[in-house]
């Protein structure tokens, strides 16, 4: 790891990652190895389908610096469709600190019209009920769809109040003024690897004004390598790279990114992590 990265004291938090998939699960002591080499010392460990969850949760039951989350993917068709009970029993699981990752993706509409994908916004109010009913975070995925996201977790009473389960919208890609409105609703904002890419110019510019009490770093691993790494497989040991470009862009040190986002990351999931530790 470049020095220039390393920190004397803090530590990073990747807040988004997908160990159970095959190419890092099969690979997960290196990547372990790695992890403490690169000083990232903890890891969310992100659910996207309920035939996944068992695997998932295994993790973060497993290893005392994994957490999981509980939920299905806006993109997964053809999988169990989550009910309301599937995701609170499973959120009040040891360890489970996290609703998602939910949301809506209009990308790949192929034939169909975003009147078709009312399953999708169905399901992702299933998850916003879920989140609130156990006080935990949502995991927010959107992409094509920002609109629709904001419109229904505004219907669902998500609105930064008293009662709000609020959340982080991840591997965030979508505009200023989408950036501007989740944070209205009291979301948070990660950014992945993207943010290191050389045509992410107009991402780094959202990166640079959103406050950095609200900020995440993640790597979304296996995808999304950050450079010198982008076209490889990502892993959570990469995400200092993407603290490091936090860092250029704010003219602040690394070390200050590290421990803010970490700080932040206890905050969003305040009680749920230490809780969770005990468990």
């Amino acid at each position: 790891m470049p020095d220039s990265l390393r920190v004397p004291f803090a530590m990073y938090t990747d807040s988004h990652c997908h160990l159970s998939f095959p190419e890092l699960r099969e690979d997960l002591p290196r990547i372990r190895q790695a992890m403490s080499a690169a000083q990232v010392s903890r890891a969310l460990c992100i659910c996207t389908t309920l035939e996944e969850f068992e695997e998932v949760h295994g993790l973060a039951l497993q290893y005392d610096n994994f957490w999981a989350t509980v939920g299905v993917h806006p993109d997964n068709e053809g999988v169990t469709e989550p009910t309301l009970d599937d995701l609170l029993s499973r959120g009040r699981l040891p360890r489970v600190i996290g609703i998602g990752e939910t949301g809506l993706d209009y990308y790949r509409l192929g034939e169909r019209s975003v009147a078709d994908m009312e399953w999708q916004r169905q399901r992702f109010r299933i998850h916003i009920r879920a989140a609130r009913e156990l006080n935990k975070p949502l995991v927010i995925h959107t992409r094509s769809a920002s609109d629709d996201t904001l419109r229904i977790l505004r219907e669902e009473g998500e609105d930064g109040s008293a009662g709000s389960a609020g959340g982080v919208f991840h591997c965030f890609t979508e505009t200023a003024e989408v950036a501007r409105a989740a944070l209205d609703l009291g979301f948070y904002i990660s950014f992945s690897g993207i943010l290191t890419f050389k045509n992410a110019g107009d991402l780094r510019d959202v990166a640079g004004f959103v406050p950095m009490d609200r900020l995440l770093i993640e790597t979304d691993s296996p995808y999304l390598a950050p450079v010198p790494y982008r076209g490889k497989t990502n892993n959570p040991s990469y995400v200092p790279h993407v603290a490091q470009q936090i860092a250029q862009l704010r003219a602040l040190p690394v070390q200050t990114v590290a421990e803010l986002t970490s700080r932040n990351f206890e905050h969003l999931f305040s009680g749920c992590v230490s809780h969770a530790a005990q468990s």
